[in-house]
């Protein structure tokens, strides 16, 4: 049997109720799903009974490969011994795929930047995660939640939150409840302004929320415009404010 390990923030899910609700969250048809930290399989069991032709398991964890190898045979089933974090995935994934996982907390904000960075490769992606980031993640704006992830992940992706899962049905169980959200690509091509300088605006805006935008900008060191946007603070704009503003600072 696997040991969960603390330091790769691994907590199994036991429930296979819980799993089969997670995996069926999954509705877009695609032909490639992209499983991350799979641990002893419990959600890859419900994704074999799908009709997936690619499954691809990403995981960092040598005794869970060993486990994951030695109990599923199937030809659609691809077992990756690599750090999700760190692996070229453009050469894992030709295709768009489906995203899922029970991600490790302590990475989950990171799994969710990588996932910025590749959204053409994932239309689809259903994530358990602590269900503080899962608010966090849906939060609207003038809420205290409200932050970086909501903006980044709201402005390329419909996001809704599916359900909350209890501490008991994991082993170990964790200190805080979780939650599942699910990811759709929204239609935007591009979002109508510098990609890269938009989520630095976001970042730079949101690392002293108290102050307003025109004070917590100033890092950037690039003209501030006469707007009434920069005497808000970061949590008051929403995704096409802040839109607007970095389109004002190019």
């Amino acid at each position: 049997m696997v040991r969960p390990k603390k330091q790769l923030g691994q907590h199994f899910l036991t429930d296979k109720n819980i799993a089969g609700k997670i995996v069926g969250c999954l509705q877009n048809p695609l032909e490639t799903v992209c499983e991350v930290g799979p641990g002893t399989g419990v959600l890859t069991r419900f994704l074999l009974e799908k009709e997936y032709k690619k499954i691809n398991l990403i995981e960092i964890d040598g005794e869970s490969v060993e486990y994951l190898n030695e109990n599923f045979s199937d030809e659609r089933l691809t077992v990756l011994h690599t750090d999700f974090l760190k692996t070229d995935l453009r050469k894992i994934i030709d295709k768009p795929a489906a995203l899922i996982g029970n991600f490790p907390y302590n990475i989950s904000s990171q799994i969710f930047f990588r996932l910025i960075e590749h959204r053409d490769l994932f239309p689809e992606t259903v994530g358990m995660i602590q269900k503080e980031v899962a608010e966090r993640i849906v939060a609207a704006p003038g809420s205290k939640t409200y932050g970086i992830l909501s903006v980044l992940l709201q402005a390329w992706f419909r996001i809704q939150y599916c359900f909350t899962v209890n501490e008991t049905v994991f082993f170990p169980p964790p200190k805080v409840k979780s939650a599942v959200i699910r990811l759709v690509r929204n239609e935007k091509e591009n979002i109508g302004c510098n990609e890269s300088l938009f989520i630095k605006v976001v970042k730079t805006g949101f690392n002293q929320r108290r102050k307003t935008l025109g004070n917590s900008l100033k890092p950037l060191n690039l003209p501030l415009p006469h707007s009434d946007l920069l005497k808000k603070r970061a949590e008051q704009l929403s995704v096409d404010d802040f839109v607007r503003l970095t389109k004002m600072l190019e």
